[in-house]
C-alpha cells in the first residue's frame, strides 16, 4: 500500500440513513422529538430517584446509573446525525471519528453490565430475600457500578487503540449514521485480524456473558417461584422483574441481531435500523417501562407533582 493512501484521510463521510431527501424533514423531527424525549424522561428518573428517598434501595440506584449511561448513549451519535439531516457537511474529523467510536463502545457495554447487575439484584430479592440488605450492601452496589465502569473503558480503549493503528485508503466513506466500528474495518487497507478477533472476545465478555449471567438469574428465580406456586408470589415477580425483562428483550435483542446473525441474511439497511433500535429507541422507551410499570416511581412521581401544585410559592 502506498503512503499517500495512509496520509489523505483527515475525516470521514458519513452517509447517513437511508432516507429520500422529501422525507428528511419528517424524520428529523421524529429522531428529534423521540431525542428529547430520551433525554428528559431519563433525567426525569434520575431526579424522581435523587428526590425521593424511598427509592434509594440498590435496585434504583443501578436504574439511576442506567438512565445516566442511555442519556449518553443516545447523545454520542444522535446530534450528529440530525446535524447531518439538516446540512450537505456531512463529514467528520478522524480524530472526532475515534472519539466516537470510543463513547458509543464504552456506553453500550456500560448499558450491559448495568443491565447484568439489576439481574442480579432482582436474583437476589427474590431467592435470598432475608439476606438482601446484606448481600446488596452500598458498596457492593459501588462496586458493582465502578467495576462495569472500568471494564467497559477498557473494552472501548482496546478497539480505539487498534483502530487508530490502522491505516484508511482513499475511499473514506462510512455507510451508517455514524463511526461504527465494523463499517471503519471495512474500509482499512490494513490487516484487521487482530480487530476482528478482539471484537469477537470483547463481544463475548461484554454481550454474551452478560446475556447469559441474566438467563441464569432468571431461571434461577423461575425455579424460587415454581417452589412456591402462589398466584401473590408470582406477581410480586412480575412487578420487579417484568420491567427489566421488557428492556434486556429490547436492549439484546437488537444487539443479537445486528452481531450475531449470519451477515448474509442482513442488508446494510437492517443494520442501520437494528443500530437505530438500541441506540435511539431503547433509551427512549426505558424511562416509560420503568415508570408505567413501576408502583415506586409513578408514586414518586406523583409526590413531585403534588408538591409542586400545591407548594405555597
Amino acid at each position: 500500500m502506498r503512503r499517500e493512501n495512509q496520509s489523505t484521510v483527515s475525516e470521514f463521510l458519513l452517509l447517513g440513513l437511508p432516507i429520500p431527501p422529501v422525507q428528511q424533514g419528517f424524520f428529523f423531527a421524529l429522531f428529534l422529538g423521540m431525542y428529547m424525549t430520551t433525554v428528559l424522561g431519563n433525567l426525569l428518573i434520575i431526579l424522581l430517584i435523587w428526590l425521593d428517598s424511598h427509592l434509594h434501595t440498590p435496585m434504583y440506584f443501578f436504574l439511576s446509573h442506567l438512565a445516566f449511561t442511555d442519556v449518553s448513549f443516545s447523545s454520542v451519535t444522535v446530534p450528529k446525525m440530525l446535524m447531518n439531516m439538516q446540512t450537505k457537511y456531512k463529514s467528520i474529523p478522524y480524530a472526532g471519528c475515534i472519539t466516537q467510536t470510543y463513547f458509543f463502545i464504552f456506553f453500550a457495554d456500560l448499558d450491559s453490565f448495568l443491565i447484568t447487575s439489576m439481574a442480579y439484584d432482582r436474583y437476589v430479592a427474590i431467592c435470598h430475600p432475608l439476606h438482601y440488605t446484606t448481600i446488596m450492601s452500598q458498596s457492593i452496589c459501588v462496586m458493582l457500578v465502578a467495576g462495569s465502569s472500568l471494564i467497559a473503558c477498557a473494552c472501548a480503549l482496546l478497539h480505539t487503540l487498534l483502530l487508530a493503528w490502522l491505516s484508511f485508503c482513499a475511499d473514506h466513506t462510512v455507510p451508517h449514521f455514524f463511526c461504527d466500528l465494523a463499517a471503519l474495518l471495512k474500509l482499512s487497507c490494513s490487516d484487521t485480524s487482530l480487530n476482528q478477533l478482539l471484537i469477537f472476545t470483547a463481544g463475548l465478555t461484554a454481550i454474551m456473558v452478560p446475556f447469559l449471567c441474566i438467563l441464569v438469574s432468571y431461571g434461577r428465580i423461575g425455579a424460587t417461584i415454581l417452589r412456591v406456586p402462589s398466584t401473590q408470589c408470582i406477581c410480586k415477580a412480575l412487578s420487579t422483574c417484568g420491567s427489566h425483562l421488557s428492556v434486556v428483550t429490547l436492549y439484546y435483542g437488537a444487539i443479537i441481531g445486528l452481531y450475531f446473525l449470519p451477515s448474509s441474511n442482513t442488508t446494510n439497511d437492517n443494520n442501520i435500523i437494528a443500530s437505530l433500535m438500541y441506540t435511539v429507541v431503547t433509551p427512549m422507551l426505558n424511562p416509560f417501562i420503568y415508570s408505567l410499570r413501576n408502583k415506586d416511581m409513578k408514586g414518586a412521581l406523583r409526590k413531585l407533582l403534588n408538591k409542586k401544585i400545591y407548594s405555597p410559592n
